[in-house]
């Protein structure tokens, strides 16, 4: 392997607060992340972290057991990845503030994000999930405590007048809960450092952030997912931290989940660029300042969000982003040492994805997400929208009214039971592929998000068709379609595992 790369640490972000995988597909990811240059895992549990107690009620229907948690670490050990597990612990509180029991504890009544950091018992619900999470991970090196994007924070009753007085600000607000909860984590857990996202840190004046003590006490990880990031604000960033007192700093980049909120394949050149700029800055900035760079891979942009690409579609992105780092950037030679190791004949990271087949784990549900994603929309719209008969003679006011010239039938019915029968087949395939690696919830909502509004509209054309034929001409006789007839409910399969 390389020596070219500047991050000793090259760390995959599991987000499971989406589309989480079963254990059993982790086993088969894992050696694959340690083959293309990972060597640790930043696992973010939200609601499949199987909580006890009080706590009890944050699980999800399907959260890991604490025998699958014991098997994910042995599974990492095996492939010599490193595991931090993060928990959310100011902003993006949704997964626990959601719930009726701990509502009171919202920064703002209506809006379940952010923790009121003022409450007494706000600090020990933090302090609860820490260490039910801690005695699941003894003797981790980092605990990732979260504490991005705490939106709203001073909008609360209480904050409101808390800041009234003179000496109080949001900054103030801020550090004092990151220090409360980073102090925990250090009396408690000692050995294990917390690690903070950066981004509510940023814009507080150099002093105030110093004489906070916050920079003894965390690692700040610096995010930044764009294709186009300023390579010499993040240096300037990194002085500033560092002038601050902060010993260690963190990158943060993006191989999926951070160019749109429902996004279903991503954008392979946009992550390949960000990890480039990445190195730029690491390369450029102060000597051994960036500990590691965490790939970041999130599934939802919040709790309550859509799901954006898999962790399967997503894995040529990480295979890409990855090798860049080990070597330095994606030339040639790289391009061939991704295509070698996904099986694939050729990457084209100029495109929305490649299609084609692959050898990855998961390379199935690659290979039929990007069939479904690129063609069942448009084949739809196509027939529907851009058919001369369809538009012609069975417009949205003929079909209301089922009025038809008999003739049309046998223009439209064919090509739409053709169409219809194909990717019925196809998204049965896709089925069984995610039954493989997911549970029913994520296929129940992947398909109804992405396959089912298309299957309906088609489904809609051939009912309006058979009730505008039925006083013309004798029923069709085609046998009803398995999986996709009006009756069809997402959901309504049965779980192979």
């Amino acid at each position: 392997m390389s020596r070219a790369t500047p991050f000793k640490m090259r760390f995959v972000h599991l987000d499971l607060k989406g589309a989480p995988p079963k254990v059993s597909y982790l086993s088969e990811v894992f050696p694959l992340f340690h083959a293309l240059g990972a060597n640790g895992l930043l696992l973010e549990y939200e609601d499949m972290f199987p909580y006890e107690g009080r706590l009890l009620l944050l699980r999800a229907k399907h959260a890991y057991s604490p025998s699958e948690v014991a098997e994910i670490l042995r599974l990492a050990e095996l492939s010599e990845l490193e595991v931090v597990p993060l928990v959310q612990t100011f902003g993006h509180m949704e997964f626990v503030l959601k719930h009726a029991e701990f509502a009171h504890l919202r920064e703002v009544a209506l809006f379940p994000n952010t923790l009121n950091p003022h409450e007494a018992e706000s600090l020990a619900l933090v302090k609860d999930m820490i260490d039910q999470i801690m005695a699941l991970h003894r003797g981790v090196r980092w605990l990732h405590i979260g504490c991005d994007e705490v939106y709203y924070l001073g909008e609360g009753e209480t904050s409101k007048q808390w800041l009234q007085q003179e000496q109080n600000s949001l900054a103030k607000l801020c550090l004092s809960h990151v220090q409360a909860v980073a102090s925990h984590v250090l009396a408690q857990h000692p050995g294990t450092t917390p690690l903070v996202w950066d981004d509510m840190l940023r814009d507080i004046p150099q002093e105030q952030l110093k004489a906070s003590g916050v920079p003894h006490l965390v690692e700040p990880v610096l995010w930044d997912y764009g294709a186009d990031l300023d390579v010499h604000s993040k240096i300037f960033l990194m002085g500033k931290y560092q002038e601050c007192g902060f010993q260690r700093l963190w990158a943060a980049s993006a191989f999926k989940g951070a160019t749109g909120a429902s996004q279903a394949l991503p954008p392979i050149e946009h992550h390949v660029r960000n990890h480039e700029q990445w190195l730029q800055v690491a390369v450029s900035g102060p000597v051994d300042t960036l500990q590691g760079i965490i790939l970041t891979g999130w599934q939802r942009y919040d709790h309550f969000s859509v799901l954006c690409e898999l962790l399967p579609v997503g894995i040529p992105s990480l295979a890409a982003c990855l090798q860049s780092l080990v070597h330095g950037g994606f030339a040639g030679d790289v391009k061939q040492r991704v295509e070698h190791f996904l099986g694939v004949s050729s990457l084209e990271i100029l495109d929305t994805v490649s299609e084609g087949a692959g050898s990855f784990p998961g390379s199935d549900i690659h290979a039929l997400v990007t069939q479904v994603s690129l063609h069942l929309r448009s084949s739809v719209d196509t027939l529907l929208e851009r058919n001369r008969y369809v538009t012609g003679w069975f417009s949205p006011y003929h079909r209301r009214r089922k009025l038809i010239h008999p003739v049309m039938i046998q223009h439209i019915q064919p090509e739409a039971l053709s169409l219809l029968s194909r990717w019925s087949s196809l998204v049965q395939q896709l089925e069984a592929a995610l039954q493989l690696a997911f549970y029913p919830d994520t296929i129940e909502e992947w398909l109804e998000e992405n396959v089912l509004p298309s299957m309906q509209r088609l489904q809609g054309l051939l009912q309006d068709l058979g009730e505008a034929a039925a006083p013309l001409l004798p029923p069709p006789s085609s046998e009803p379609l398995r999986g996709w007839g009006p009756a069809y409910q997402p959901g309504q399969h049965q779980d192979s595992c």
